[in-house]
């Protein structure tokens, strides 16, 4: 009989395509999983919080953690938290665009990096898509090496914590053959920026997630808006 892993990771799930595939990548590579989503006053929360409790539900973990960080919409300054600004539907933009959050994955990561200290798991996993982005800069590997590398040094010396970032060098495309390999339940997913019953299909999250199942070949199960 095989001994049961007793590794742990912390899985950061937005509910969305890539943190769920990276949680699932998680688990097959013999990790228990701890679940963590944040609520950060995002326009889609009730949505995305939906997805990640049913991603839970599929990946069959026990243990997870969802987080409320309301000071996103006191500092503002994105079209995500901040609905005062519109969220840009005209298609994809070159540079940082106004959904991005000011250094909303250096937070999480932080907070996650206290989770994972509680808890003496070993990895913590982030879905972050460098390629094929939205040209976020807390996406990059660059980024997330030198978190890592701040984590080590502010926790105990018996801590050690990988950031594993599997899906980094991605494209959506990639992304979309790799889920349907594992099986991944796709139309638990969430990805749009705006709306919570239908996804819009014309936001830069929504044009990113289409166009990577055209080019994969495949039929994305959930349903738009406008296509």
């Amino acid at each position: 009989m095989s001994k049961i892993s007793t590794k742990k990771a912390i899985c950061i799930l937005s509910g969305g395509m890539d943190s769920t595939l990276a949680s699932y990548m998680a688990k097959n590579d013999g990790y228990e999983i701890i679940a963590v989503h944040f609520n950060y006053g995002q326009r889609t929360q009730d949505r995305e919080l939906k997805a990640f409790r049913d991603i839970c539900d599929d990946l069959k973990i026990l243990e997870k953690y969802e987080i409320d960080i309301p000071f996103f919409t006191q500092i503002g300054a994105s079209a995500l938290t901040d609905k005062t600004i519109d969220v840009p539907t005209g298609g994809i933009e070159a540079g940082v665009p106004i959904t991005y959050v000011p250094f909303r994955n250096g937070i999480f990561l932080s907070i996650t990096a206290a989770i994972a200290e509680k808890e003496e798991a070993t990895a913590m996993y982030i879905g972050v898509v460098q390629e094929d982005s939205s040209g976020y800069p807390d996406c990059t590997d660059s980024f997330i090496y030198k978190m890592e590398k701040a984590i080590n040094q502010g926790t105990k010396e018996e801590t050690k914590i990988e950031i594993l970032t599997p899906l980094v060098h991605l494209s959506k495309a990639q992304i979309v053959q790799e889920a349907k390999r594992l099986n991944v339940p796709l139309e638990h997913t969430w990805s749009c920026y705006k709306e919570e019953k239908e996804a819009c299909g014309v936001c830069d999250s929504c044009r990113l997630r289409l166009n990577g199942f055209k080019i994969a070949g495949v039929k994305d199960p959930i349903s738009y808006k406008v296509l």
